[in-house]
């Protein structure tokens, strides 16, 4: 069948004519679409127009196809089929429901808030691949530079030449002991609190970031920082306190989401602020499937601001 160029067709009516092949009735097909039933007749009456045939015999029972309206049926049938694949996969894209995420993150959040989070991310995400990878702050901020992560995750971090750093939650820093120990008598926890009890806990690695800050806290207090044992992180520092190793001085975020309901939490007095936040490129905007996850981590996070048992 040739067909002049000037009268090509139009893919709005070929659409509206595989409706009525799929229903048989005017009205059916109306609803599938979400048009009238005058539309429809309208769009099959033009569209023979186009071809120069009849495509249906209307009956009292409804449409009963020609012989030349199947023919052209079985032509244009997978072209649909692929479009409707098309239109799925653009949908899934819209949605955030396909596509790839790389996340570099530091400890503290890995093991507390991001587990958490990506099961409720991925549960009906069967399409989105996730590529997650646990550094320190130096490195997940290379990794974001460089292009081989799409979001950083970490922990005191409030800007980064070059890179947009998004505020996700705040939490503090929280004194974790074992229930019976002296310090959990008290509403707050100071360093001069832990000088009287001759604290030789669990201390952060005075390199670290936030070991740093406690270590400040300490210096202007007056009180000497003193430990036995130092650990990187956080969660190093909950699971050896956990084993009646002392006393630690962790993020509000691994001390919340621990697993262990032996440890008790109190706040450390004065207060260290410890914002978490996520790190993406100046020059390259978040993905549809970046920003979902982002929106869930920040539920996550804030649902895990619970108060410390006192």
């Amino acid at each position: 069948m040739k067909i002049d160029r000037k009268n090509d067709l139009n893919i709005r009516l070929l659409e509206v004519f595989g409706a009525a092949m799929r229903n048989l009735t005017m009205v059916a097909a109306a609803e599938e679409l979400g048009i009238s039933q005058p539309a429809v007749s309208n769009a099959i009456k033009s569209l023979e127009a186009q071809l120069g045939f009849s495509l249906f015999e209307r009956t009292s029972q409804g449409l009963v196809a020609s012989d030349e309206a199947r023919l052209l049926h079985d032509e244009i049938e997978p072209i649909f089929t692929m479009m409707r694949n098309v239109e799925g996969q653009v949908l899934a894209v819209r949605s955030a429901r396909k596509g790839r995420l790389r996340i570099a993150a530091t400890p503290p959040l890995s093991q507390s808030v991001i587990p958490v989070t990506l099961k409720r991310f991925l549960v009906d995400r069967r399409d989105v691949h996730v590529s997650y990878d646990v550094r320190g702050i130096d490195a997940v901020i290379r990794s974001v530079q460089s292009g081989g992560a799409d979001l950083g995750l970490l922990l005191g971090l409030e800007s980064y030449p070059g890179c947009n750093v998004l505020p996700l939650f705040s939490g503090s820093m929280e004194c974790v002991m074992l229930p019976g120990h002296p310090l959990a008598e008290l509403t707050h926890v100071t360093p001069a609190d832990l000088a009287k009890h001759d604290f030789v806990g669990i201390g952060l690695d005075h390199e670290s970031r936030l070991g740093g800050l406690v270590r400040a806290a300490f210096t202007m207090s007056g009180i000497s920082h003193e430990t036995n044992l130092e650990v990187r992180y956080c969660h190093t520092a909950c699971v050896l306190t956990s084993a009646g190793l002392g006393p630690s001085i962790v993020d509000s975020f691994t001390s919340s989401f621990m697993m262990s309901e032996d440890l008790i939490r109190r706040p450390f007095v004065p207060e260290i602020r410890v914002p978490a936040t996520a790190v993406v490129r100046e020059d390259k905007p978040l993905s549809r499937v970046a920003e979902a996850f982002v929106e869930e981590l920040k539920t996550v996070g804030n649902e895990g601001r619970q108060p410390v048992d006192v």
